[in-house]
C-alpha cells in the first residue's frame, strides 16, 4: 500500500507493480525464430481523421494472467478496470482471443504512441501501434473584400492550418484571367488593372479534404465609352441616343445640346440611366431637335465625354440616306442675312426638294 497510497486497493497496487516491472521489457521485442505468436510486434502506423472512431485491437490467449492498455506511460485500461477519466475511451472487447478499446471523436491530443501489454506465466508480451491523427484543413484567417484604384499594388493574404499541412492555392475566377495564380499564403499584384479585378479564390488543401474562401478585390477607374453612335431619324418619328460608359464607381450621365444641359423630361425629352447605359429619348422628333447631343460619364476619379448627332433621314423603297444636320449647316450657312430660324426653315425646304428630286430620278 505504500507503493500505490491508501486510496488505492491492493490488487491495484499489484497491477501496477507488475505492469512497471513488465515495461522493464523493451516495447516490441523481436519475435525470436519460430515464433508465430502475434505480440512482442510493432504494428503499422494506424491513420485516423480527426473526429473519427477508433478501435485499437491485441490479440490475446489463455495464457495470459494481466493485461493493459497504455498511452505512452499512462494507464488507460488494466483488464477490465478504466484507469482514465476521459469519458471518449471505453473497453469494446475483452475476451481469451481479443483485448480491444474504443476512443470515440478521435483529436490530434491522441496520437501517440499505444501499448498492449499482456502478462503470461513465461514472460510479459507487448504490441505497439502509433495512432496518427489528420486534421482538415480550415481557412483560419483571411484578408477582407478589398477596394483600391488602378496602379495600386495589391496584397492578399491566406492562412490554414491542417494536419499534413495544407497546401494553399490562389485563383482568379474571371473568364478573360489565367486562372491559377500562386501556390502561396500571400498573393502579390502590382499595379493593378481594371483586368485583375474580380472574385480571388483561396483553396486550403491536404490528404483529408479542402477548405475554401474568396476575397473580392474592386479596381475603381474612371469611365471610358465603350459605345455611342450618331443616329437617323425622320420627323415625326421616335429615336434613341445610347451612350455607354463603363467605369468603377459607376459613371453619372449628363447630356448637353451645344452647351446646354438637357433635363429629364424637358421639351419631351426622356434621360434613362441603366447601370453603364444612358439613352436620350426623343418621342416625337422635330426638326429643331435635330443637332450635335454631348454625353459625359463621370465618377470620382474622372470624367470623359463624347459627341452624338441627331440627324434626319429620308427614305423610300431602300433609297440612300440623307444627312439632314450636313445640309441645314451648309445651306443655313449659305442664308445671307437672315435669321437661324429662316435659315433652317429654308434648308429643310431643300432637303424636301432634293428628296423629290432623287425619287423622281428612279
Amino acid at each position: 500500500m505504500s507503493v500505490c497510497g491508501c486510496f488505492v486497493t491492493s490488487w491495484r497496487c499489484l497491477v501496477v507493480l507488475s505492469l512497471r516491472l513488465l515495461f522493464l521489457v523493451p516495447a516490441g521485442v523481436p519475435v525470436q525464430s519460430g515464433d508465430t505468436s502475434p505480440f512482442n510486434r510493432v504494428m503499422d502506423n494506424l491513420t485516423v481523421r480527426q473526429g473519427d472512431i477508433v478501435l485499437l485491437k491485441c490479440a490475446i490467449d489463455n495464457q495470459m494472467m494481466r493485461t493493459a492498455w497504455l498511452n505512452r506511460s499512462t494507464i488507460l485500461f488494466a483488464g477490465r478496470d478504466k484507469w482514465t477519466l476521459d469519458e471518449r475511451v471505453s473497453l469494446q472487447t475483452y475476451n481469451n482471443r481479443e483485448y480491444t478499446i474504443k476512443i470515440n471523436n478521435v483529436q490530434v491530443q491522441d496520437e501517440g504512441l499505444y501499448t498492449c501489454a499482456v502478462q503470461t506465466n513465461l514472460n510479459p508480451r507487448t504490441t505497439n501501434v502509433h495512432l496518427i491523427v489528420q486534421v482538415p484543413p480550415t481557412i483560419m484567417n483571411i484578408s477582407s473584400d478589398v477596394s483600391v484604384n488602378e496602379g495600386a499594388n495589391v496584397s492578399i493574404v491566406c492562412l490554414a492550418t491542417g494536419k499534413p499541412e495544407p497546401v494553399v492555392t490562389w485563383r482568379h475566377l474571371s473568364p478573360i484571367a489565367q486562372g491559377f495564380l500562386s501556390e502561396e499564403e500571400y498573393l502579390e499584384i502590382p499595379a493593378i488593372t481594371k483586368q485583375s479585378a474580380g472574385v480571388y479564390e483561396c483553396s486550403a488543401s491536404n490528404e483529408v479534404s479542402t477548405d475554401i474562401k474568396k476575397v473580392q478585390v474592386i479596381v475603381n477607374f474612371p469611365p471610358y465609352i465603350s459605345d455611342a453612335k450618331n443616329l437617323g431619324v425622320a420627323v415625326g418619328q421616335k429615336g434613341i441616343l445610347r451612350c455607354e460608359a463603363i467605369a468603377v464607381p459607376t459613371a453619372a450621365f449628363e447630356w448637353y445640346i451645344e452647351e446646354r444641359r438637357i433635363f429629364n423630361g424637358l421639351n419631351g425629352i426622356q434621360i434613362q440611366n441603366k447601370g453603364s447605359l444612358s439613352m436620350l429619348t426623343f418621342f416625337n422628333v422635330s426638326e429643331e431637335d435635330y443637332g450635335n447631343y454631348t454625353c459625359m460619364a463621370s465618377n470620382k476619379l474622372g470624367n470623359v465625354t463624347t459627341s452624338l448627332i441627331l440627324y434626319g433621314e429620308c427614305t423610300n423603297h431602300n433609297y440612300p440616306l440623307l444627312d439632314m444636320q450636313i445640309v441645314i449647316r451648309d445651306l443655313g450657312a449659305a442664308q445671307d442675312g437672315k435669321s437661324s430660324g429662316t435659315g433652317i426653315q429654308a434648308s429643310a425646304y431643300l432637303l424636301m426638294i432634293l428628296c423629290v428630286q432623287l425619287l423622281l430620278k428612279f
